[in-house]
C-alpha cells in the first residue's frame, strides 16, 4: 500500500477494517523514521495513531470540525488530509506546522499549542454551526492530561444539553508530558479499573439475546442501567455535568474505536467518549519513557537533554535544595522538560507537580512563600503567559517571594508561533516589585538563581533559552559587563545575544545580566556614547530595549538610539534562521552597526 499516492480521508473510508489495522501500522513506523529525522512529538503522535484513522472513517472533514487539544498529536490527521507529500519539511522554514494551524489546512479547525483550550474552542464552533443552520459535528480530543487544567472545566461547565454536535473525545493515556497529577488523574483510574463493568454487562447482553424472556427482559433491565452504573462508578463527573458517557475504549482496537464513535455521532446530545491509549505505542523505548520521548531533537531518536540550559538549571537547584530545607520546586507537568528530575527524587516531599495548571501553580507558590517557604516554579516562558493575573494579584501586591525559572525564553525554533518565547521580559517588567536576570552561560546561570533566590524579596525571574549552555568562566556577581576600548558606538543586549554581540569591529558591547530593574550604573555607562544599538530577542513593543531608551531620554541623552527587535512571533525554522531573519544573530549585529 503506497501511503504517498493513496492516503486521503476518503481513501480511508474504503478500506475494510484488516486494511485499516494494516494502515495503522504502515503510518507508525512512518512516524518513527520521519520524525526522528525533522523532529518533533513522537509518543504522542504514536499513540493516537488508530484514533485519527477511526475520526475519519466516521467523520468528513472539514464539514466536520475536529479540535485537537494542544495539537501536537496531530501527525496521523495531517498525514490523512493532504499533507503526506510534505510531511519532510514538518517544523521547517515554509514546511508545515507541528501544531494544527487553519491557514495551512482547512481539515484544521482551530489553531493548537497550548493546554485545555479544546473544549471551549470546540463548543464556540459547535455553537456558530446551530446558529449558521450548518451541518457537522465537532470533535474536541483531549488528554486526560489537559483535564488537570481549569479551563477545560469552564468549557464543561458550559456545554448544556442543546449542544447536541458536539463530541468530546477523552484520549486517556494515563500520562500528560510528565505523569498526570492530582485528583483527577486518581478519578480517571478509578473509572478504568472499572472495566469489569462492561465486561459483565457484555455478558449479561449476550446470555439475555438468545431468549425470546431474555430479549424482553433486556428491555426492562435498560431503565435500571444508571443505577447499576452509580453503584459501581459511584457516580460519573462527565454525565453529572450533562454529557452522555461512553467508554472507557482500548483506543488501540480501531473496529471499536469506529463502533463508539459512529454511536457518539447519531447519540444526538453532548457527548464523552472515553477511550484508553498507550503514548509511544508501536516503539518500545517511547512506550517505556514516553516523557523523554515526548518530543525528541531533528537526527536524533531520544529526547535525552546534554548540557543544556534546563538541566543545568534542575542541577543547581538541587544543589541550593541540598543546603536549604525551605526551597521547594513546582512544575505544571514538565518535570522532565524543565530538569526538575533531580530534586524530585532527591526530595519528594519538597517537588510538586501540579498538573497542566499554571495559574494554579503560582498562586500555590505565593501560599508556600507566605508561610517562609523558597519557592522555584520552572515553567516555559509560553506557559507562564497564563499567570499574567496571578503574577500581580497573588505575588506582586504583597511581595510573595517566588523565583520563576523562565525556561525556552527568546525563539524557540520548530516548535513556532504558539512556543517562542518572546513576551516574558516585556509582560514581566509591567508587574510591581519584580526582577529580571538574563544568564547567558553556565556561570551566570548559577549566579543568577542564587542572586534571585537570596537577594531579592519580590517576584524573582531567571530566564533562559532552548538549548545548549556555554561553560563560562568563573567570576563574581556584577548586574551588567561593559566591554570595549573606547568606541563612540555601544551595543546593548542581555541574554545569548550576547554572545553573539561580543567584538563586533567598531563598537563596544553592554550586556545586561540583571535585565530589569534596569541597573542605574548601565544607564551612565550608555550616556556618554554618540550612538546605542540595542538587540533583544523580544518583543521591541514594551520591551527592555524600550525602557532602556526612556530611561536614557530622561537622563538627557542626546545621541542616536537604534532598536532592532521583535514585532510578532516568527513560524517554525531553526533558532539559528529566526535569529538571521531578525538581524539577531551575530552576522545581522555587525551589518546593523555598519550600516
Amino acid at each position: 500500500m503506497l501511503l504517498s499516492e493513496k492516503i486521503s480521508p476518503d481513501f480511508i473510508k474504503s478500506l475494510d477494517l484488516t486494511e485499516k489495522k494494516q494502515l495503522c501500522e504502515e503510518i507508525r513506523a512512518f512516524l518513527i523514521e520521519k520524525v526522528s529525522g525533522t523532529g518533533g512529538h513522537l509518543a504522542s503522535n504514536l499513540g493516537t495513531v488508530e484514533l485519527s484513522v477511526a475520526l475519519h472513517s466516521v467523520f468528513s472533514t472539514p464539514e466536520d470540525k475536529i479540535v485537537f487539544d494542544v495539537g501536537h498529536q496531530c501527525y496521523t490527521h495531517k498525514l490523512i488530509t493532504g499533507r503526506f507529500r510534505q510531511f519532510g519539511t514538518l517544523r521547517s522554514k515554509d514546511g508545515i506546522s507541528g501544531f494544527p494551524r487553519s491557514c495551512e489546512s482547512e481539515h484544521d479547525a482551530f489553531i493548537g499549542g497550548h493546554a485545555g483550550i479544546s473544549v471551549s474552542a470546540a463548543l464556540g464552533i459547535a455553537k456558530a454551526m446551530q446558529l449558521e443552520h450548518k451541518p457537522g459535528n465537532v470533535i474536541a480530543v483531549i488528554g486526560d492530561g489537559a483535564l488537570t487544567g481549569g479551563e477545560a472545566y469552564e468549557g464543561l461547565n458550559n456545554i448544556g444539553k442543546d449542544a447536541k454536535n458536539l463530541i468530546i473525545v477523552l484520549n486517556d493515556n494515563e500520562m500528560s508530558i510528565s505523569r498526570s497529577k492530582g485528583t483527577v488523574a486518581d478519578y480517571l483510574n478509578r473509572m478504568r479499573s472499572s472495566r469489569s463493568y462492561y465486561d459483565k454487562k457484555e455478558a449479561v447482553k449476550e446470555f439475555l439475546s438468545h431468549t425470546e424472556v431474555g430479549k424482553e427482559l433486556s428491555k426492562s433491565i435498560s431503565g435500571t442501567k444508571d443505577l447499576v452504573k452509580f453503584a459501581i462508578y459511584q457516580s460519573n463527573i462527565f454525565e453529572s455535568l450533562g454529557l452522555k458517557y461512553y467508554g472507557p475504549v482500548n483506543g488501540h482496537d480501531i473496529g471499536k474505536l469506529i463502533e463508539i464513535l459512529e454511536i457518539a455521532k447519531i447519540t444526538n446530545e453532548p457527548c464523552i467518549v472515553h477511550i484508553k491509549t498507550k503514548k509511544g505505542k508501536g516503539y518500545k523505548p517511547a512506550e517505556l519513557n514516553s516523557g523523554e520521548y515526548h518530543g525528541i531533537s531533528r537526527g536524533n531518536r531520544t529526547g535525552l537533554r546534554s548540557r543544556s540550559f534546563s538541566e543545568i538549571a534542575g542541577n543547581e537547584l538541587l544543589h541550593l535544595a541540598n543546603a536549604d530545607e525551605r526551597i521547594c520546586a513546582v512544575t505544571a507537568a514538565m518535570k522532565y522538560a524543565t530538569g526538575l528530575e533531580h530534586i524530585a527524587k532527591a526530595y519528594p516531599e519538597r517537588f510538586f507537580d501540579v498538573g497542566i495548571a499554571e495559574q494554579h501553580a503560582l498562586t500555590f507558590c505565593c501560599g508556600l512563600a507566605s508561610q517562609g517557604m523558597l519557592p522555584f516554579y520552572a515553567v516555559y516562558s509560553t506557559f507562564l503567559q497564563r499567570c499574567y493575573d496571578q503574577l500581580l494579584h497573588d505575588a506582586a501586591i504583597e511581595k510573595r517571594h517566588t523565583v520563576l525559572l523562565v525556561d525556552r525564553a527568546g525563539l524557540v525554533g520548530e516548535d513556532g508561533e504558539t512556543h517562542q518565547g518572546i513576551y516574558d521580559a516585556a509582560m514581566l517588567s509591567t508587574v510591581p516589585n519584580t526582577e529580571i536576570w538574563s544568564p547567558f552561560d553556565e556561570t551566570t546561570l548559577k549566579l543568577c538563581m542564587e542572586r534571585a533566590v537570596y537577594h531579592s524579596d519580590g517576584i524573582a525571574a531567571v530566564r533562559y533559552p532552548r538549548g545548549l549552555c556555554p561553560a563560562g568562566e568563573k567570576m563574581g556577581y556584577s548586574d551588567h559587563f561593559l566591554n570595549g576600548s573606547g568606541s563612540d558606538t555601544l551595543i546593548v543586549t542581555y541574554g545569548r545575544l550576547s554572545l553573539y554581540a561580543r567584538d563586533i569591529r567598531g563598537a563596544d558591547t553592554l550586556t545586561l545580566l540583571k535585565v530589569f530593574p534596569i541597573p542605574d550604573e548601565a544607564v551612565n555607562a550608555a550616556l556618554r556614547y554618540k550612538r546605542v544599538f540595542f538587540f533583544e530577542e523580544g518583543m521591541r513593543s514594551g520591551g527592555i530595549a524600550e525602557k532602556f531608551l526612556c530611561r536614557l531620554y530622561e537622563r538627557g541623552f542626546s545621541g542616536k538610539y537604534s532598536i532592532t527587535a521583535l514585532d510578532s512571533p516568527p513560524p517554525a525554522a531553526d533558532v539559528e534562521t529566526q535569529l538571521a531573519e531578525a538581524g539577531l544573530d551575530r552576522a545581522g549585529i555587525a551589518m546593523r552597526i555598519k550600516d
